[in-house]
């Protein structure tokens, strides 16, 4: 059984880090170089990076901070946000960066997930897919920061985007994110049986014991960490942090 994983998500706005709840407040965490380089020392297999701003303000990724962070790492990067283009693509990888991550442009023209994957490998392709319950629980996916709802099941378009060649899922639950309650066991569950590609799960993870139901009852492959990675605890001010390597082990291998 491949060991899973454990991965930072860190929210870029502007020039600065943010951590978010359910997409909507934000709380400034630091400067996106030296919070990656803390990562970076405290040896973390993978570390993400999304610009939430980019794609809802129709902007190009921030090429010099994504620079920046790339010489501060030594780690696989990934990156999302304001990639609209096999350009944007190729100049993201020529930093340093081992994988891309798409969302918001794939529904415009979902072809680019094909062209990628054919140029790059789908290895290097993740889609984002963000889901929000509406007031009869029923999941619809959203783009665009949560903000444009779009008409289509997430299985639906799990599927849809495995077949076009994407190589991970990156499974956000809008309604939980950052709220320190736990992951979607439900929606992890339900996409991560209905794709066979990995399915990392992400958004409201608290404790330990939130990342091991996400892997042991909802076979997410991997689990990305917001809040908990960037703030001592809920309530509390920011301290970058990384759960040791002792108290995950029975998580993750």
């Amino acid at each position: 059984m491949l060991k899973k994983r454990i991965i930072p998500c860190l929210l870029l706005r502007n020039e600065s880090l943010v951590k978010t709840v359910k997409f909507k407040k934000y709380k400034y965490v630091g400067d996106p170089a030296n919070t990656c380089r803390i990562f970076n020392e405290l040896e973390v297999d993978e570390l993400a990076i999304l610009d939430i701003l980019a794609s809802k303000d129709n902007k190009e990724p921030n090429y010099e901070i994504l620079k920046e962070i790339a010489n501060e790492c030594f780690m696989p990067l990934s990156y999302g946000g304001g990639i609209r283009t096999i350009t944007s693509a190729e100049d993201i990888f020529s930093i340093g960066f081992e994988k891309i991550i798409l969302n918001s442009y794939t529904f415009e023209k979902p072809d680019i997930i094909n062209q990628l994957s054919k140029n790059y490998g789908s290895q290097s392709i993740i889609i984002a897919i963000d889901v929000r319950k509406n007031i009869f629980q029923k999941y619809f996916v959203y783009s665009l920061s949560g903000k444009e709802k779009k008409n289509i099941k997430p299985i639906d378009w799990a599927k849809e985007v495995e077949d076009r060649g994407a190589g991970e899922i990156l499974l956000t639950s809008i309604d939980n994110e950052g709220t320190w309650s736990g992951i979607d066991l439900n929606l992890t569950k339900i996409i991560a049986d209905a794709v066979q590609i990995p399915v990392i799960a992400h958004g409201g993870a608290g404790t330990l014991k939130h990342i091991e139901d996400a892997i042991k009852i909802a076979r997410a492959s991997a689990v990305a960490l917001g809040s908990m990675v960037v703030f001592q605890k809920k309530g509390m001010g920011v301290l970058v942090n990384f759960p040791d390597e002792k108290d995950l082990r029975g998580i993750i291998e």
